[in-house]
């Protein structure tokens, strides 16, 4: 399997990047990066950890309740150039145990210095913060990460947590973390769905690994985990599709990562030049950024309580027992209604038991007079009754981890839309999979866009996650001659992806500046930024510098 390979370390960029036109490309990038280190801190890394950001091709939201989506790397990345630190005195001394100097050539983001604390080191200003502060109780280090208002430094925090957790979870035992110097840079668009803060995630968990030369022994999915991990201490709940894909693909393949019962990642190559039409993937930032910790408890933290929820009255309404205490996603109340042993459970039987399964969706629905049944959704005390709970077993559950703002709650539009959206994307998989036979259906590509379609008119009338802009640059797409258009990423903003052929981007691009208005006032600069076209990429790896 592929989450059980070892992370990629690399001695020089051709192994990395064995495109020769892309490496000689990345290479001025790179030395560039070095130089910028050596001069900025005296010496120079010892490492070069990459970790790429990441478009999702089909499967929204439906990887926190455990179903499979189909992702792929993206060409744009974050990278970290690391070493250990050393002071400027002569002889040089080290720096203070597990200090960490970090910079970003982007002259946005200021330089930013700290150490993590020993939390039996006695009390300090750091652990009398307030309640902007997170702290983890089953943490041996504290850093100070304000989850309230994420800064470019909280995602560096968030990787270094799982190394020092991981691996100096006892210290003097286990040794200390050393000192880092790290230099930041990337092409990954921030706030555009593609999926920056976890690329950041895996790349800083990368760059304090290799430096405290923790790599060796470490698979894929361990680093997943440790990203997944990590990038909860700022304050993301993530359902792991974003670090997946950023540490598990490969070039020229997506991968169908799923999570239930446990993480698994199979590459799928995605339909060739030899078998179809040549295709890329067009990404487009509508330009709309939704700051995921102003509108979490309306958006992005409230489809994960509706999705919990939904799960356990479905389960009540199809006869399925569950403790007071469970919290079961969709996917464990369909492996329980078909009673599976999930061990030898196949891609055909799941898709075949979505399907027996879609149509108890419907006992979700709220039907009322003088209301279209299911869209006015129910209210908290309606959904309190339904779950079989006590109030006060429902706030503990379902509310006193997580903050939710509703008036009505959509449980039966959610679930219309996990449900489908999955059996989308084993559809994709199919496709994909058919399309590298000898004898290929001449239209392999417009089957992937008629899903890509009905992915996002899913994702914009039942899981709402969309917003008018994005609806609209999807539309553009369309008449600009994409096979296919969808919102990626978290949504309410950020970006499309369009499949289109490969001859026609540079007119379908042209089409889609002229057409979509927010595109007309920018530079050039800031357009190539805005709308690209991507082939998947390489995920995460390591790069050894010479001594």
């Amino acid at each position: 399997m592929a989450a059980e390979l070892p992370i990629p370390v690399f001695t020089s960029l051709d192994q990395a990047l064995p495109d020769l036109k892309t490496a000689a490309a990345e290479l001025i990038r790179y030395t560039n990066l070095v130089d910028e280190y050596t001069q900025r801190f005296g010496h120079k890394p010892t490492y070069i950890a990459r970790a790429p950001g990441r478009v999702n091709l089909i499967g929204e939201h439906i990887d926190y309740v455990l179903f499979g989506a189909f992702p792929a790397a993206v060409e744009r990345d974050i990278l970290i150039a690391c070493g250990p630190s050393v002071s400027s005195a002569s002889p040089p001394e080290p720096s203070s145990p597990g200090s960490v100097n970090a910079h970003n050539l982007d002259a946005k983001y200021a330089p930013q210095a700290f150490a993590p604390m020993l939390k039996n080191a006695g009390p300090t200003d750091v652990e009398k913060a307030d309640a902007d502060a997170t702290v983890h109780a089953e943490s041996a280090w504290h850093l100070d990460i304000n989850t309230r208002e994420l800064r470019w430094e909280s995602y560096v925090k968030a990787g270094y947590y799982g190394v020092l957790n991981h691996f100096f979870s006892q210290p003097g035992q286990n040794g200390h973390p050393v000192p880092v110097d790290l230099l930041f840079t990337g092409s990954v668009p921030s706030g555009s769905g593609l999926s920056s803060s976890a690329a950041m995630v895996v790349a800083s968990t990368l760059a304090f690994l290799a430096v405290n030369e923790k790599v060796n022994g470490l698979t894929k999915g361990k680093l997943v985990e440790m990203a997944m991990e990590n990038e909860k201490r700022a304050g993301v709940n993530s359902g792991g599709l974003d670090q997946a894909a950023s540490v598990i693909c490969t070039p020229h393949s997506a991968i169908y990562v799923t999570f239930f019962p446990s993480l698994a990642a199979e590459p799928i190559p995605l339909p060739t030049p030899r078998t179809t039409p040549k295709a890329v993937f067009v990404c487009a930032n509508s330009l709309v950024v939704s700051d995921k910790l102003v509108s979490a408890k309306y958006h992005y933290n409230l489809r994960v309580v509706e999705t919990l929820v939904g799960a356990r009255v479905l389960a009540r309404r199809l006869g399925i027992s569950l403790t007071d205490s469970e919290r079961p996603t969709f996917r464990v109340i369909l492996a329980r209604w078909l009673g599976t042993d999930e061990a030898n459970f196949s891609v055909e039987h799941l898709k075949a038991g979505i399907e027996r399964f879609l149509p108890e969706v419907e006992k979700l629905r709220p039907a009322r007079e003088g209301h279209e049944a299911g869209e006015e959704g129910v209210t908290m005390a309606e959904m309190i009754e339904w779950s079989g709970l006590s109030p006060e077993q429902f706030n503990q559950v379902y509310l006193s981890w997580v903050e939710v703002e509703a008036t009505y709650f959509q449980l039966y539009k959610r679930a219309r839309h996990v449900f489908a959206e999955a059996l989308r994307v084993l559809e994709f998989r199919d496709v994909c999979l058919r399309a590298q036979d000898e004898f290929v259906p001449e239209d392999t590509l417009a089957a992937l866009g008629a899903l890509m379609d009905a992915s996002h008119e899913s994702c914009s009338t039942l899981y709402d996650c969309s917003c008018p802009e994005v609806d609209v640059l999807v539309r553009i797409a369309k008449d600009a001659g994409a096979y296919g258009s969808r919102v990626t990423g978290a949504g309410w903003g950020g970006c499309t992806v369009s499949l289109v052929a490969e001859d026609k981007v540079e007119e379908f691009i042209g089409k889609v500046k002229a057409q979509y208005a927010p595109y007309k006032d920018l530079t050039e600069e800031k357009l190539r930024e805005a709308i690209f076209a991507t082939k998947p990429s390489a995920g995460a790896f390591i790069l050894k510098l010479d001594d």
